[in-house]
C-alpha cells in the first residue's frame, strides 16, 4: 500500500514528528477557549443551567422523585427545526413539571457502523454540502447556547469524540456514551471529569458486564492526558447504565427492557456496590429493532416493570425517546422539514401524547 504523507497546506511537512504518519493536516481548529471566547455563554443562563443540572443530579442521586425522558432527534441535523421542537418540549415540560423532567437530545456527532454517512453537524453544519469542522464545532456550540437561552434546557450530547466534549462542557446537561465507545478506555476515564450524569450504554454484544466496568470506571478518579494536557477526573458519581438491546453474531436484535433484564441488573449494581444505581431504558435502537413506532409500547411495558416492583421504582430513572417533528426518515437532501435523515423518529403528535400518557403512569 502507498503510504500518505503528512501535509500542510499542500505542501510536505518534514521533521522527526511527523515520521510515520499518514494524515492531511488540511486546517487547525480553534481550541475550545478560542471558541468559548467567541460564542460565551451569558451569565444569567449560566445560572438557568446551573439549576437545571441541580435538579438532574438530584434525580440521579435520589433525592428526586421525578422521571427523566431524555427524548428528541436521532440527530440535529437543522438549528431551525430543532429549536422549534425544543421550544414544543418546553411546552409540555410546563404541563409535567410535577412528575418529568424533559432534557432534550441535540445529538451532534454520529457514529457510523461501516465509517460511511452523515457523521453530524459537528462534520457537516449543511448536511448537503462538504465537511466544515470548524464551522461545525461554531454551529453545534450556537445550537446549544440557543436551546439554553431560548429555553432554559440543558441538552443531551453523545460523546463520540472525548476531546469534543471541551468546547461543550459548560452547556450539556447530560452526556451517552455509546455502544461502540463504551469499552474504550479515553471515553471512560473522561467521564470521571464530566460534572454532568453520563449513560453509559451496554455495547451492542449486550454484555452487560462491559457496561457496568465503565460504570465503575467512570465513577473512580484518574489521571490521564487529555486535549494536550496530563491531568485527572476525580471521579463522576453519576455515571449510570442505559440499556439499548442487542445484536447478535446474525445481526438479530435482542431486546434488553423486559422485567427479567431490569431486575437481574439491579441485583448486578447491587452486587458491584457501585454509587447511585440508576437505570435508563432506550426505546429504540435494537430494543424496538429500529421500528421507531414500536417505542411507545415498549415505554409502557418498562413504566409497568417499574410499577411492579419497588427495586425497579427506585432504580429505573428514566427512557430514551427518538421523535422530531415529523415521523419517519427521509434521505439526505428531502424537503420534509423536521423528518430525520439518520434514524427514525415518532413524529410531533405521538411524541405529545406518549409524554403525557407517561406523566399519567410514573
Amino acid at each position: 500500500m502507498r503510504r500518505a504523507r503528512w501535509y500542510n497546506n499542500g505542501k510536505d511537512r518534514q521533521g522527526a514528528e511527523n515520521k510515520g504518519m499518514s494524515f492531511n493536516r488540511i486546517r487547525k481548529i480553534p481550541t475550545a477557549e478560542e471558541i468559548k471566547k467567541e460564542l460565551p455563554l451569558a451569565a444569567d443562563i449560566a445560572l438557568i443551567k446551573q439549576r437545571r443540572d441541580d435538579e438532574l443530579r438530584a434525580v440521579f442521586r435520589g433525592a428526586d422523585s421525578r422521571f427523566v425522558l431524555v427524548i428528541g432527534p436521532c440527530s440535529a441535523d437543522s438549528e431551525e427545526p430543532v429549536l422549534e421542537y425544543i421550544g414544543r418540549l418546553a411546552k409540555v415540560q410546563q404541563r409535567v413539571a410535577d412528575v418529568l423532567l424533559l432534557v432534550p437530545r441535540i445529538y451532534t456527532n454520529k457514529p457510523r457502523t461501516t465509517g460511511e454517512g452523515y457523521k453530524g453537524m459537528v462534520h457537516q453544519p449543511d448536511p448537503e454540502k462538504a465537511a466544515d469542522l470548524s464551522a461545525g464545532i461554531k454551529a453545534i456550540r450556537r445550537l446549544h447556547i440557543k436551546a439554553l437561552t431560548e429555553f432554559g434546557m440543558p441538552a443531551a450530547d453523545e460523546m463520540l469524540y472525548p476531546e469534543n466534549f471541551a468546547y461543550l462542557s459548560d452547556v450539556l446537561g447530560y452526556h451517552a456514551v455509546g455502544a461502540r465507545s463504551v469499552e474504550n478506555q479515553l471515553h471512560r476515564l473522561t467521564a470521571s471529569g464530566v460534572d454532568a450524569p453520563v449513560g453509559m450504554k451496554n455495547p451492542t454484544s449486550g454484555d452487560i458486564s462491559v457496561m457496568l466496568n465503565a460504570i465503575y470506571a467512570a465513577q473512580l478518579p484518574h489521571r490521564f492526558i487529555y486535549s494536550g494536557w496530563g491531568g485527572g477526573g476525580p471521579g463522576n458519581p453519576y455515571a449510570h447504565a442505559v440499556l439499548r438491546g442487542a445484536v447478535d453474531s446474525n445481526g438479530h436484535c435482542l431486546p434488553n427492557y423486559h422485567f427479567e433484564t431490569l431486575i437481574g441488573l439491579a441485583q448486578a449494581y447491587r452486587d458491584m456496590g457501585l454509587a447511585n444505581p440508576a437505570i435508563v431504558v432506550d426505546t429504540n435502537h435494537a430494543n424496538s429493532q429500529k421500528r421507531f413506532e414500536e417505542q411507545p409500547r415498549i415505554a409502557h411495558e418498562v413504566l409497568h416493570s417499574r410499577r411492579y416492583d419497588s427495586t425497579l421504582t427506585k432504580m429505573v430513572k428514566g427512557l430514551m425517546i427518538e421523535s422530531y417533528l415529523l415521523p419517519g426518515r427521509q434521505e439526505i437532501g428531502g424537503n420534509a422539514r423536521g423528518c430525520s435523515i439518520t434514524d427514525p423518529c415518532l413524529g410531533w403528535e405521538e411524541t405529545e401524547r406518549l409524554i403525557l400518557d407517561i406523566a399519567e403512569r410514573v
